[in-house]
């Protein structure tokens, strides 16, 4: 049997109807922003494989740090032990996160550090004796599919067989000039009960890769700020360079009380979640009453391979030549982005950082399950390339490695599909 057909016996993939989807891509190896076949064909990664790549697939620098820790500690209980890795990891995060970032929880990838997130919150204010149990969210919002992160993202077809069993949640417009007034209004009308408002910041990757601007983004988390309302950053998707600075709130001049991370954490290596906090948050756990403790913990908390793969990515993060890539990539995208955007199949063009977004004009056809979207992504993967179109969506995110050649040959492809499609 082919690695196809052994797949295919015994394996449900994810987003994935199983019935009508074709066959999946068996993938043997990767090197730099490319993956190869089975069957010996080459693809340019051009999502990074689901937003966690970051340095380029095996990237040699992390393998030899993950191969050295499989030989020291492999897994070790976090509740009551400890390990090197997961120390350094925390110390070095935090010194370049937020200053009022104190204190960090692990947890095994991005769903459970939102989990973790708004159970910090909600429990927070129940310590103190005071019932604040309402959240705030934006509209058409993304933060995982495990039932907590489900709550807080907005509700659609992915959610609408366990919609009766979210709790509730009061749903908030990105903010603009024209509507910040208002949604600050709204905001203060709950604010004795609101417990936190939860954020994906500068953009919305799962909604459409929607993009938004930093000074209402920060006007907004002042004003939470005056009412005491507590927030959640969510940095899972845009962390660790995606935005054209280390994390997305650098480019906003106030600072979260709770900040998530998954994703790029390992430079996609392997599964990590972690959750950080302001000492206020944490001392308001501190208690002689046991029952004041956060109860929550994964059996892999704080993997030492996991932690130090992400020590190994952060390395590389830091130096020089990452943030010149970075910055080489937003160059490319936007030089691209000018030469398309009057194409009249084109009918909105954005871009932060190394994420670039175009919408594909469909008339009112723009649905996360149209035949347009499976129609570009074969079109994409045919010319060995992989994007994945949300709808009639097509976005690029790359590897920070990636090749001005191999950005280049994407972005004739795209060319190419806007006339022959």
């Amino acid at each position: 049997m082919s690695l196809v057909d052994r797949d295919l016996s015994v394996i449900w993939h994810p987003y994935t109807q199983m019935k009508t989807a074709l066959p999946p891509v068996p993938i043997v190896r990767g090197e730099g922003a490319c993956l190869y076949g089975e069957d010996g064909k080459k693809y340019i990664d051009g999502v990074s494989s689901w937003w966690v790549n970051i340095h380029g697939h095996a990237h040699p620098y992390i393998a030899k740090k993950v191969a050295e820790q499989l030989t020291k500690l492999e897994h070790v209980i976090f509740a009551g032990f400890t390990h090197e890795g997961a120390v350094e990891l925390a110390e070095r995060l935090l010194k370049i996160l937020p200053s009022n970032q104190k204190k960090a929880f692990y947890s095994d990838n991005g769903s459970t550090a939102i989990e973790v997130a708004i159970k910090m919150c909600l429990q927070y204010w129940h310590n103190q004796g005071i019932k604040r149990n309402k959240i705030l969210a934006f509209k058409n919002a993304y933060h995982g599919d495990t039932f907590g992160a489900m709550a807080v993202s907005g509700r659609s077809a992915f959610t609408a067989p366990f919609d009766s069993m979210l709790f509730e949640v009061e749903f908030i417009d990105l903010p603009e000039q024209s509507n910040i007034d208002s949604i600050k209004y709204q905001i203060s009308s709950i604010k004795n009960e609101a417990a936190c408002f939860i954020f994906e910041p500068l953009v919305q990757g799962t909604a459409g890769m929607v993009m938004y601007e930093p000074q209402y983004l920060n006007e907004l988390m002042a004003h939470c700020r005056k009412e005491g309302v507590l927030m959640i950053d969510d940095e899972i998707f845009v962390g660790f360079g995606r935005t054209g600075k280390l994390f997305a709130c650098d480019h906003v001049i106030e600072q979260p009380d709770i900040m998530c991370f998954s994703k790029g954490l390992t430079g996609g290596t392997m599964a990590l979640g972690l959750t950080t906090c302001t000492q206020q948050i944490y001392d308001a756990f501190l208690s002689d009453d046991k029952l004041k403790t956060l109860f929550h913990g994964h059996s892999f908390t704080a993997n030492p391979i996991a932690c130090s793969a992400a020590l190994a990515s952060m390395d590389l993060l830091m130096e020089d030549t990452t943030m010149v890539n970075i910055k080489r990539i937003e160059a490319l995208h936007q030089q691209f982005a000018a030469r398309i955007k009057d194409h009249p199949k084109i009918k909105n063009i954005r871009q932060t950082g190394t994420i670039l977004a175009m919408d594909w004009e469909t008339g009112d056809n723009t649905s996360y399950f149209s035949t347009l979207r499976d129609r570009l992504y074969l079109y994409f993967l045919d010319a060995g390339i992989i994007l994945r179109p949300l709808g009639n969506i097509i976005y690029i995110l790359p590897p920070y490695c990636i090749t001005n050649d191999e950005l280049t040959y994407i972005y004739s492809k795209i060319e190419q599909a806007l006339e022959e499609l």
